[in-house]
């Protein structure tokens, strides 16, 4: 305890802490608390205080009493991968990681639901909800190492956003810990269940800023029997988009409607080798899940409706393992693309699908004004888009432009009607842009719901707001 960090915080803090949890559980040195210093966030970091390691809900709501005991900051934590710097640590603050909670509790097939503790990755619930021939739709890129509890903090989307929707929408309860270190439930296992306000909601995208979450009740749906995977190119960015309307207007709603540009479907090829076609201005990814029949019509239609919009080739997956390549390939863009400079910035705005076109080509010519490298790829179907800026922080020029780029494309997206993010989260990247988004009125709602659950303002402080 005698690093800088851990200085920061009083020794009866830090002792009372290692007296509940354990000394192995409560970390203070430079050494062990530096990768709890950074998220997935580019170019943001800052060490805590502590790092500590709850095993229980009890003991969550220990922290929190003694944090509040102590006016020290919590930040809590899953496995951060985080890109809006959500889990970013403040100088003096405990980390409250939650990692060691990661235990699937309960898989309820009579019910369809899943009951987790905060600390359980994405990817095992998924694993569990199949063991038990059910489906948890959503999947983030991140689902093999993000954890449910920062999937909820975050409302995270995913691939499957268009048809199924995102985290929100398969929270049927939760336990939180308050600040003052009480511990409510909210919601049930009841497909019906309006008493009172939906306090639930509240917390499901709160980024950590109203109450911890350590446990999660899911909802889970059927395994869909039968999926077929498509893969549509076109010589025209317009010819896309205008091919992604065309499918919502034939009322068939994909699994995933995925698009890459050129420069993201170029990289993606280096990497993942799968046979991409490197001379396409964009290309779809496409997947349709249901009963047998439905997804082969749909995949005709689709076939045929791609055609009608110019692309100059549809292919069908001709195996599961083909289909499992390809979606894989498009979940590897990000890693195809960060091979290219020192600093990737997967940045993440949504517009109405009537404006993708435009807002793709906003983007490129944002690109050129600020003499910027950014690729751009998302969930085409959704409107959600990626603009992934391929930079190096060590450069300070090249930096502020990047920061201008950045205030650019919010500035375009707003104009367009669309939000300043669609899954990543507020946090500390996107916080000096969402008073304009929401205006004055509807910002100071959110301060107020601040105010009334954390009163001295210790839950991740100044992430959404000030």
């Amino acid at each position: 305890m005698s690093t800088a960090a851990a200085s920061a915080a009083p020794a009866a803090f830090l002792s009372a802490l290692s007296a509940r949890l354990g000394a192995h559980r409560v970390l203070t040195e430079r050494e062990d608390i530096l990768p709890y210093g950074f998220d997935g966030t580019a170019a943001l970091k800052q060490l805590p205080a502590a790092v500590a390691f709850p095993a229980t809900t009890d003991d969550v709501a220990f922290c929190l009493r003694l944090a509040r005991e102590h006016r020290r900051p919590v930040v809590t934590r899953g496995s951060g991968t985080g890109l809006s710097g959500g889990s970013l640590p403040l100088a003096g603050s405990l980390v409250l990681c939650l990692a060691k909670m990661d235990r699937i509790l309960e898989v309820d097939a009579a019910n369809l639901t899943l009951r987790a503790e905060a600390g359980a990755i994405t990817q095992k619930i998924y694993e569990a909800a199949d063991a038990a021939g059910l489906f948890y739709p959503p999947d983030p890129g991140s689902m093999k190492i993000s954890t449910i509890g920062g999937n909820v903090a975050e409302n995270s989307g995913g691939l499957r956003g268009l048809k199924y929707g995102v985290t929100r929408d398969y929270v049927m309860g939760l336990e939180v810990v308050l600040a003052d270190g009480s511990v409510c439930w909210l919601g049930s296992k009841c497909v019906k269940d309006v008493a009172g306000y939906n306090l639930r909601d509240l917390f499901v995208g709160s980024e950590g800023t109203l109450g911890v979450v350590t446990q999660v009740l899911l909802k889970l749906l059927p395994k869909p029997a039968a999926r077929q995977t498509l893969l549509a190119t076109f010589t025209a960015m317009d010819a896309a988009a205008a091919a992604v309307s065309a499918i919502i207007a034939a009322k068939i709603i994909p699994c995933t409607l995925e698009f890459l540009d050129q420069k993201t479907l170029r990289c993606v090829e280096d990497f993942a080798k799968v046979g991409l076609p490197r001379d396409a201005a964009a290309i779809l990814l496409i997947e349709t899940d249901g009963h047998p029949a439905a997804v082969a019509d749909e995949a005709e239609a689709i076939e045929k409706l791609c055609a009608a919009q110019g692309a100059s080739s549809v292919k069908r997956a001709a195996t599961p393992a083909e289909a499992v390549q390809l979606a894989t390939a498009r979940r590897s863009a990000f890693s195809a693309l960060a091979r290219l400079r020192p600093t990737t910035i997967l940045e993440d705005v949504t517009v109405p699908r009537s404006e993708l076109a435009g807002m793709i080509r906003a983007v490129e010519a944002i690109a050129q004004k600020h003499q910027l490298n950014i690729a751009t790829f998302g969930h085409f179907g959704d409107g959600n888009l990626h603009p992934t800026i391929l930079t190096d922080e060590r450069d300070h020029a090249e930096m502020h432009r990047v920061e201008a780029a950045f205030a650019d494309i919010v500035e375009e997206t707003l104009k367009r009607g669309g939000t300043i993010t669609g899954e990543h989260g507020v946090g500390l990247a996107k916080k000096p842009f969402l008073k304009r988004q929401l205006g004055d009125q509807s910002y100071e709602l959110l301060r107020l719901v601040k105010r009334a659950l954390d009163p001295e303002g210790l839950l991740n402080p100044g992430k959404i707001f000030d």
